[in-house]
């Protein structure tokens, strides 16, 4: 079905609502670190070092909830988020705006996500080879109802995770390569984060694959918005050069 103009401006209408709601939240952490952000423009901090902490921090957190300990994890995030704002406001304020900055920034968020994920996923996969050398920790599992492929599943949706948040990036940075503008979605990077937070910071136990489950789904599911406002985007514009 081509999409009108009428049919893109009710879809705009819908993302509008979200996508004020995170603008209006982000403004409130924006302005809260204002007084962070004065005080490293005042002492010089380059706007890459901090981008290059907070990834450090995200592979951190990855190899935290790795060894288990995610509220370790959890925690390690928030500092990586806040240094995650703190970069572009710095970079703004002390007027150090880059090309390079901006590709830096999405390129090394990309790989701190990565490592977080892999991380959690990872603890998963070392969990179920103990189980494979262990047979009476199976007996154990398997009376309390875990069966083994448990944490095979939950490993495979952390890699579901992985792959859909990357298509989440890929889809707005491929429209964004053709000239075209794709800031739609539900489930960006900062959701994400904020989902494994709060399951992070429940520990060991049902939430994290409850959260990766959400994740993985969300993110296809933004993926599949950003490749339908894309199509709707190009067959309006194919539809008025026909006429």
């Amino acid at each position: 079905m081509t999409q009108t103009p009428d049919t893109l401006s009710m879809e705009t209408k819908v993302v509008a609502g979200p996508r004020r709601f995170k603008d209006r939240l982000k403004h409130i952490a924006h302005d809260a670190l204002n007084p962070v952000v004065a005080m490293l423009a005042r002492a010089g901090v380059r706007p890459d070092v901090l981008t290059a902490v907070g990834c450090g921090l995200s592979i951190g957190g990855g190899l935290a909830f790795f060894e288990g300990g995610f509220r370790g994890g959890a925690a390690l995030l928030v500092l990586a988020g806040v240094c995650d704002i703190l970069d572009g406001e710095l970079a703004r304020a002390s007027g150090k705006v880059t090309t390079f900055g901006a590709f830096l920034d999405s390129t090394l968020d990309r790989a701190a996500e990565a490592f977080v994920l892999v991380g959690i996923t990872g603890f998963y996969v070392v969990n179920l080879l103990e189980l494979a050398q262990n047979p009476a920790r199976v007996l154990e599992e398997l009376a309390r109802g875990l069966e083994p492929r448990t944490w095979a599943v939950v490993a495979l949706t952390g890699m579901l995770a992985l792959v859909g948040s990357f298509l989440v990036s890929y889809t707005r940075a491929r429209a964004e390569g053709l000239g075209l503008e794709c800031k739609v979605g539900w489930f960006e990077r900062p959701e994400r984060m904020v989902v494994l937070i709060i399951a992070g910071l429940f520990g060991v136990g049902p939430v994290m694959p409850g959260a990766l489950l959400v994740l993985a789904t969300l993110s296809f599911v933004t993926a599949g918005q950003r490749v339908m406002h894309v199509y709707g985007i190009t067959r309006a514009r194919e539809t008025d050069a026909e006429h």
